[in-house]
């Protein structure tokens, strides 16, 4: 870890809480926002997040599997996300949506008009709009968490360390 954590303190409220009060929490707040509010399906929004978890290296984030109302995408699905220009796993939508990932996390430039035309003919404005402020959240805290460490102390709803996974 790049950062000292007083002992007994836990790494991830130390650090976005204690250290920085003006910003962390209100960035935690946003991060949980993007899990909280989403209308997207549960596979295009895991297969954007694990996309973008696979780019940025975050453990925890690797570790992570979004659940709502007691559904998990498959074991199988982190490996379909990877393989996803290929994968008979996936519908255009997931598809599309681990292209952006991709895309949007490593060459945002290359983002061209025939891109934007399959987005339009997949997705509304609306859910354009919501799956590029997750990408950014993903992107930005996910690098984060890894670039300083954090993401190999975080602890998972079990009470499970991702390091020690």
């Amino acid at each position: 870890m790049r950062i000292d954590v007083p002992e007994g303190k836990d790494a991830i409220e130390y650090v976005w809480g204690e250290m920085v009060p003006g910003i962390g929490p209100a960035a935690a707040h946003f991060s949980l926002s993007v899990y909280a509010h989403t209308t997207l399906g549960l596979r295009e929004f895991e297969a954007a997040r694990l996309r973008v978890a696979q780019i940025n290296g975050c453990v925890f984030c690797l570790d992570w599997r979004t659940e709502r109302d007691g559904e998990k995408v498959e074991e199988e699905f982190a490996d379909a996300v990877t393989n996803w220009r290929t994968t008979p796993a996936f519908d255009e939508r997931t598809r599309l949506a681990a292209e952006y990932a991709e895309r949007y996390t490593l060459d945002h430039h290359g983002l061209d008009e025939e891109f934007w035309a399959r987005m339009a003919a997949c997705y509304t404005q609306l859910e354009i709009v919501e799956l590029t402020m997750s990408l950014g959240s993903w992107l930005a805290f996910g690098r984060l968490n890894h670039v300083l460490g954090l993401d190999t102390v975080c602890k998972l709803p079990s009470g499970a360390s991702p390091a020690g996974r």
